[in-house]
């Protein structure tokens, strides 16, 4: 399907088949909005994974997540600028198919991100989430973060939404500590940060 713009009498012209200018010209579609910044690979079961010296030149942060767990806890969770105080709140929404349910918490000591696959869950199964920090260093702003997430375990499984803010006195963001609830990360799980340009 070709990329069409409107006409001068209000139609569709014909299709648009120079996309590099169409896209130069046009401020709202990004051009390399995402820069990586790291990436951490288990290569052997870990307890938790740090991102540190996170630079302050991008406007928001995404981390993309592809995770199971060593132990039968399916829960991970995060901690910004290795804060362990109850300055952490969110709200979340959990389907698995075939039934929901929603929960929130006003005040604990870490971010909860989504659910893993875990031990006993089909060989090769790895959840997933993508995880976005906004204004992560913006000093006069507590931060927002929201996460979509899940797994499918070839049949069973479950999706997360989750809408949380870290309250401490505002920061910029340069830490990020994301642990299991129990047990460890397992070989093969990756994370990956990247900073989202903006204006």
């Amino acid at each position: 399907m070709g990329v069409y713009k409107l006409s001068t009498a209000g139609g569709l012209a014909t299709p648009r088949t120079n996309y590099s200018s169409f896209l130069a010209g046009n401020p709202a579609v990004p051009q390399s909005a995402y820069e990586s910044i790291s990436t951490v690979s288990v290569s052997t079961a870990v307890s938790s994974i740090s991102f540190t010296s996170i630079p302050a030149t991008f406007r928001h942060l995404q981390l993309r997540i592809l995770v199971r767990n060593t132990s039968t806890s399916n829960g991970y969770s995060m901690r910004m600028n290795s804060d362990t105080g109850n300055n952490y709140a969110r709200h979340l929404l959990i389907g698995d198919g075939s039934a929901a349910s929603a929960a929130s918490v006003t005040s604990t000591s870490s971010m909860v991100l989504s659910d893993a696959a875990v031990s006993t869950s089909t060989a090769s199964v790895f959840g997933s989430s993508v995880c976005d920090i906004l204004d992560y260093a913006n000093t006069n702003k507590t931060k927002t973060i929201r996460t979509l997430g899940g797994f499918d375990n070839n049949g069973n499984g479950g999706i997360f939404f989750n809408s949380g803010l870290w309250f401490a006195t505002p920061a910029a963001v340069t830490t990020l500590t994301i642990t299991p609830d129990a047990g460890n990360f397992a070989q093969y799980s990756q994370f990956a940060l990247y900073g989202i340009k903006g204006v």
